[in-house]
């Protein structure tokens, strides 16, 4: 009875509690978030209302984004980072189709993954270089035209205002083949094949399987790759658009991402450079949000 007595008694706490405690542990790594993300965040967002030069700062309040939406080359980017997002749905389906060619195993599928995932192993500087030498005027696409009869249609898609966004897309669409590619084989392999193996019992086409049963299944990973692939294609191909364009023709290839380069470290205007960069950040955020909310209603 005295054992039960015991056990039955409540345990003394410290001063703090359990809940007390557990602030206390967290403290360590709280203070590590608020220093390198929350206080950087909050002074980007501080400086995106100012006229910063580096040095001194002077305050124009939030009138400083009503003026850069006024801006006719601001809103050439933005006309150039939807360009980019509309190539996105190609960057999912083309990788997708060759997924699910790889996992039925077809002639010589050993040999198509390799090659596919080449462009993993490659550093965008490269990827920029070899794509400048294959869009330029006496490049390996008006050579490939030529020869075949086509030299009529012959193109400088890296000199032309409005052609130049589609050939940075049309690169971000290649570079993203084999990795899009591992997500999606690793989704075909962690599938429940039983699925599949009942509609084919029950009379279903293999297009018919794939639209229905795989498909629906593959949503998690579909919506991984999109996101990825977002990030990619808004924060992380600078190295490419400075190798293949800089930024040009007359802004035609440059991204939000690349204007905060122009304004920050080559006109010296810090200021909206942090402003480009806190509309970067709610664009991304924006598009990532929309896009796992519209398949997790597919799914």
């Amino acid at each position: 009875m005295a054992l039960i007595d015991v056990a039955r008694r409540p345990s003394k706490r410290g001063p703090l509690g359990s809940g007390g405690a557990g602030w206390v542990l967290s403290l360590p790594a709280l203070l590590a978030v608020a220093g390198l993300l929350i206080l950087p965040i909050g002074q980007a967002v501080y400086y995106s209302m100012t006229n910063w030069n580096g040095q001194t700062a002077t305050w124009i309040g939030p009138r400083a984004y009503l003026n850069l939406f006024q801006d006719p080359t601001f809103l050439r980017v933005l006309e150039n980072n939807g360009l980019l997002l509309l190539a996105m749905p190609f960057a999912i389906i083309v990788p997708l189709a060759i997924a699910f060619l790889l996992h039925e195993e077809i002639w010589g599928w050993k040999f198509f993954r390799s090659v596919v995932f080449i462009p993993t192993a490659i550093s965008w500087v490269i990827i920029g270089l070899v794509a400048a030498q294959f869009y330029a005027v006496k490049g390996i696409l008006n050579g490939m035209l030529s020869s075949v009869g086509l030299g009529f249609i012959k193109t400088d898609m890296l000199g032309n205002t409005h052609q130049a966004i589609f050939a940075i897309a049309i690169t971000l669409i290649w570079s993203q083949l084999g990795t899009n590619t591992i997500i999606f084989i690793t989704g075909l392999a962690a599938l429940d094949p039983t699925l599949a193996e009942a509609g084919r019992v029950d009379g279903a086409s293999s297009f018919r399987i794939y639209r229905k049963i795989i498909i629906p299944q593959m949503m998690r990973f579909i919506q991984f790759a999109f996101v990825i692939t977002v990030l990619t294609a808004f924060t992380a191909i600078f190295s490419l658009i400075f190798v293949m364009t800089g930024g040009g023709p007359n802004y035609g290839s440059t991204t939000l991402e690349f204007y905060v380069y122009q304004q920050a470290f080559n006109q010296g205007d810090f200021g909206t450079g942090a402003l480009l960069g806190v509309l970067l950040f709610v664009l991304v955020a924006t598009v990532s949000v929309i896009q796992i909310r519209l398949l997790r209603v597919k799914t």
